[in-house]
């Protein structure tokens, strides 16, 4: 079983991977591991606001969420901080928010199948006002978040269309959780659809 966790940024994706770590310890957790595909990026200066380049780099994180998948599959159960739908969401949608009409869908088809091919069996997506999730910005001076006006602006509106009413998205309002409560019911969801230590 593969569950992945969904929202904005700042909504308490982090908070709830890290509640589950301390309190289901069972659970495997799959993070986002960034840093050598960035490594990548720079290496070949590529710049994802530029076509050609934004299907090179967009190929490297396809092809590295498949691979993600395959690890995660390994364990009976695993939660993703974000998983394959995101990279899918983020590959046909980043060019709509710079105002680029690309033919990404079918330049990226192939890595694209593959991906789809990876999809978590369940997500959850954190719900959060735009006040919650500026408030958690600013509480958390450990992480830059250089995107974060730019995602809030142009990325949620399109990721709730894209995700909130499908059939295997569930939805957790979070606007007044606490982070122990917001803990408390990623973990309950979680075992609704892992079963509990006790109900294996």
């Amino acid at each position: 079983m593969i569950l992945s966790l969904q929202g904005c940024m700042a909504v308490g994706k982090t908070t709830a991977v890290r509640y589950l770590q301390e309190h289901a310890p069972e659970i495997h957790i799959s993070y986002e591991d960034n840093s050598d595909v960035i490594a990548q990026i720079k290496a070949k200066n590529l710049d994802k606001n530029k076509y050609e380049d934004y299907l090179k780099i967009q190929r490297l994180w396809l092809r590295k969420e498949v691979q993600r998948w395959e690890k995660a599959r390994q364990y009976p159960c695993t939660v993703m901080d974000f998983g394959a739908e995101e990279i899918e969401f983020y590959t046909l949608n980043y060019p709509k928010t710079i105002s680029m009409d690309w033919d990404v869908a079918d330049a990226l088809k192939p890595e694209l199948d593959a991906v789809k091919a990876c999809m978590p069996d369940r997500i959850l997506f954190l719900n959060a006002s735009v006040e919650t999730l500026r408030r958690n910005k600013q509480n958390d001076p450990t992480r830059s978040r250089n995107f974060f006006d730019h995602y809030l602006q142009h990325f949620l509106p399109l990721k709730k269309a894209w995700f909130l009413g499908r059939s295997d998205v569930d939805v957790l309002d979070v606007d007044d959780l606490t982070p122990e409560e917001l803990g408390q019911k990623v973990k309950e969801w979680v075992y609704r659809w892992c079963a509990a230590p006790t109900e294996r």
